[in-house]
């Protein structure tokens, strides 16, 4: 629900009732994994996606469904080779799903700005009983369940089933991380490409180029920042803390004077990617100018050079998916290898422990509630049957 959340707040406001699809366990494979999340509205609206379009329809169907009764629903989507391909979906897996009314409740709203305004938040959805659908906020899952169990849901991108969670029954945590920072230092038109490129990809881009008659917002429109400066000054000037492993720093000056002052301070950083784009003759050259500078081997072999996969393309945009190519490889682990030379999965997640069943909603009001249950319910955001309305 978080990923749609710059969609879904105007809708909210605007009293438009809306249900969330939001898939918790999948098997074998499928495209997107667990935490992966549409919203459907009364009109017929179809906003984000599960499967990347095979089960759409079907999702389609109960969130209408969801929406107009209430009533949370789940359901499992694909339960074999045969069945998977009948429902469309074509990578042969399952996907288990809960589709649920969403509610302009105050704290889901605060849930939803803070991951529009690139906010870390982590919420939970409760996945069965008479709380399925219902929300969660950190505090209370970080009541629920042991910090370390928590933890690897939070502060990433990430999601985690816990089990019995809220009074016996499991909850889907879900994280929205702030966008991950790529600092390019160089403003040519190989930094203009690249900028585009990796902000459509997620990627809060900031640039900074010593003449200020290349930064500009006419030349790097998506830019959240833009800098003139020596790199290396405005390296300096960053808060470590501001950085994690998925920031990436990328060095397409084209001039040694800078460049090896700017590699120098990069690789001190704790960021997870440096790069430098450059003929081989020239990666040498300033790898002996950083070595000079008493740059540690270790981190120059951290230095990725000449940046770039091997793509076979040279044009700006071209050299701009080449070099975010080999960002994202180096941050998942990837290959780079095309994928019909590989086995195995195609879509490598960590698995959830989710049940390897789709559970039984039990979501009506009368429902007897178990002690436990009650204790997490008076946290617990509602989505009360008609808040949302009908039509």
């Amino acid at each position: 629900m978080l990923e749609l959340a710059r969609d879904l707040l105007p809708l909210l406001a605007s009293g438009v009732p809306v249900a969330a699809v939001t898939v918790t366990r999948v098997a074998r494979s499928a495209p997107r994994g667990p935490g992966a999340t549409m919203a459907v509205t009364a009109d017929g609206r179809v906003i984000g996606s599960i499967s990347g379009g095979c089960v759409e329809g079907d999702a389609v169907l109960l969130a209408h469904h969801a929406r107009l009764t209430g009533r949370p629903q789940a359901a499992r989507l694909g339960f074999s080779d045969d069945a998977a391909h009948a429902a469309g979906l074509a990578c042969g897996g399952s996907v288990d799903v809960i589709a649920y009314p969403v509610s302009a409740e105050d704290h889901v709203i605060r849930f939803l700005e803070a991951a529009a305004a690139g906010r870390g938040v982590t919420i939970g959805i409760v996945l069965s009983g008479a709380s399925a659908g219902q929300a969660m906020d950190e505090r209370m899952l970080r009541l629920a369940v042991a910090a370390d169990t928590l933890a690897p849901a939070i502060g990433a991108r990430d999601s985690l089933v816990l089990p019995g969670a809220c009074g016996g029954h499991d909850v889907l945590a879900i994280s929205s991380a702030p966008r991950p920072r790529l600092l390019l230092l160089g403003a040519g038109e190989h930094a203009a490409a690249l900028c585009r490129v990796a902000t459509a990809a997620g990627f809060a881009v900031e640039v900074c180029d010593v003449w200020p008659t290349l930064v500009t917002r006419e030349r790097f429109p998506d830019a959240v920042r833009l800098v003139a400066e020596l790199p290396q000054v405005y390296l300096a000037g960053l808060e470590p803390e501001a950085l994690d492993t998925r920031s990436a720093i990328c060095v397409l000056t084209h001039d040694e004077r800078v460049d090896v002052p700017s590699l120098e301070a990069a690789l001190a950083l704790p960021v997870g990617f440096v790069g430098a784009m450059g003929a081989r003759a020239t990666v040498a050259r300033r790898d002996e100018l950083l070595r000079e500078r008493g740059v540690p081997e270790d981190d120059l072999a951290r230095l990725h050079a000449p940046l770039g996969l091997d793509l076979g393309g040279s044009t700006p945009e071209e050299t701009a998916v080449s070099v975010l190519a080999e960002i994202i490889a180096a941050r998942h682990g990837g290959s780079g290898a095309a994928l019909r030379e590989r086995s195995g999965p195609l879509h490598r997640r960590a698995s959830t422990g989710a049940p390897p069943a789709a559970p039984d909603v039990d979501a009506s009001p009368a429902a007897p509630v178990e002690v436990a249950a009650r204790s997490c319910a008076a946290s617990i955001v509602p989505f009360p049957a008609g808040a949302t309305g009908a039509s």
